[in-house]
């Protein structure tokens, strides 16, 4: 199994988000420092201000959600879970781009970290 850490805003967002939204189950919640979700044989851990990993590190420099970095979901019928994701509020950085793999769209978690839905082609 894989692991991956997301720095978020809020653990509680983070989590209402991945489970609701993206169908991750929670392992285990370490109160508002941090959280672990899965989902198929990926874990996904949410580390919110509190959590070790947003200590500032030794040059001063404070990690922080965003970027281009991301986990990849595969999904189903990807334009039919884009819609019911944006009927959720679920706010998108592109549309649904085509490719000789298949099929991806990016869409951000409330802390702003990319996620990629994938439908293979």
């Amino acid at each position: 199994m894989a692991q991956f850490r997301y720095i978020v805003d809020d653990v509680d967002q983070a989590v209402a988000f991945y489970q609701g939204k993206l169908g991750f189950a929670l392992v285990q919640q370490f109160g508002p420092a941090m959280a672990i979700l899965s989902r198929d044989d990926l874990e996904l851990w949410v580390a919110g201000p509190m959590a070790s990993a947003a200590k500032p590190m030794p040059d001063g420099s404070t990690p922080a959600p965003g970027g281009w970095n991301r986990v990849v979901v595969v999904v189903d019928r990807l334009e039919e879970h884009t819609a019911t994701l944006r009927q959720q509020g679920v706010v998108f950085r592109n549309d649904v781009l085509k490719g000789p793999g298949g099929k991806q769209i990016l869409c951000a978690d409330p802390s702003g970290n990319v996620v990629e839905l994938f439908e293979p082609a």
